[in-house]
């Protein structure tokens, strides 16, 4: 329930503000809200509709190789958890400065109001789409049920919006920069457990045949069935019997997301230079 939760009100967040920016740029067109309202619409359709083919492919391998198709689901999750988290740290002011732009490009008459169901339905799409598979992730992963996963999934949405609606009306102040950092720990812890959680089914699976056996047990410490356990292995990859690849792989994606995240940081133009590219 806690990692549904944590994703979920991420990618609902982050849709939210590429609606808040949208919406805040053209503040007083008219039938702004129409137009925004059938773009977010039709991303919530769109991603309804990867639903649908996800739960197709998955009833297509279930009982043959059922182990490397939720291994290879959590490893394309973890690699778009790394190059999301990256790309924001790059991309995520220039990509404000962006919608900005079409909102008064809306506004000036320049594009049509159709530009602002495009902006809002590609990144309501985007978000969505990232969630059908990170959901699937943690399913495959186990530890929780279906109705954990509908009850994290429903607090990760009033969550997310209510967040980016307090935010677009001014009424609470948080840096954004802190914000996501937070956010962003959060979705490396998880990012390296789902790819522990990869290692054990290639295990299961005989792909991974040496490095199997546990290395400790700290079950008698902290046991994954008790509640600590359970929020430490949701939240944090916990493992009470780690092997070496389960291991090596959270290690791994801990050590190459915060250093593609930094790289992909420093890259980044200050916005001074932004500006001078765009004038």
């Amino acid at each position: 329930m806690l990692a549904a939760f944590v994703i979920v009100c991420r990618e609902v967040f982050e849709a939210g503000l590429v609606v808040g920016v949208v919406l805040a740029a053209t503040r007083g067109l008219k039938s702004r809200g129409l137009w925004i309202g059938a773009g977010v619409g039709a991303g919530v359709l769109g991603a309804c509709i990867v639903a649908a083919f996800a739960g197709v492919i998955a009833d297509l391998f279930e009982g043959a190789g059922q182990e490397t198709l939720n291994a290879a689901v959590l490893i394309v999750a973890v690699a778009m958890l790394v190059w999301h988290n990256a790309w924001m740290a790059s991309h995520g002011r220039e990509m404000a400065a962006h919608l900005r732009d079409v909102g008064r490009e809306v506004m000036d008459g320049r594009r049509s109001l159709m530009a602002l169901a495009v902006v809002c339905g590609v990144a309501v799409l985007r978000e969505g789409s990232e969630v059908v598979l990170f959901l699937y992730g943690v399913a495959a992963g186990g530890g929780t049920t279906a109705l954990g996963i509908v009850g994290g999934s429903l607090l990760g949405i009033a969550g997310g919006a209510l967040v980016s609606a307090l935010l677009y009306l001014g009424l609470v102040s948080i840096p954004l920069r802190h914000l996501f950092s937070a956010l962003g720990l959060l979705i490396t812890l998880l990012a390296a457990g789902l790819a522990a959680q990869a290692a054990r089914f290639l295990e299961a699976g005989g792909w991974l045949v040496t490095g199997t056996a546990p290395l400790w047990d700290t079950s008698s410490i902290l046991s994954e069935e008790g509640i600590a356990g359970r929020v430490a292995h949701t939240l944090l990859g916990y493992t009470a019997r780690p092997s070496a690849n389960e291991l090596a792989a959270y290690l791994g994606v801990v050590a190459f997301m915060w250093v593609a995240t930094r790289l992909a940081a420093r890259s980044a133009p200050p916005p001074l230079q932004r500006a001078s590219r765009t004038a």
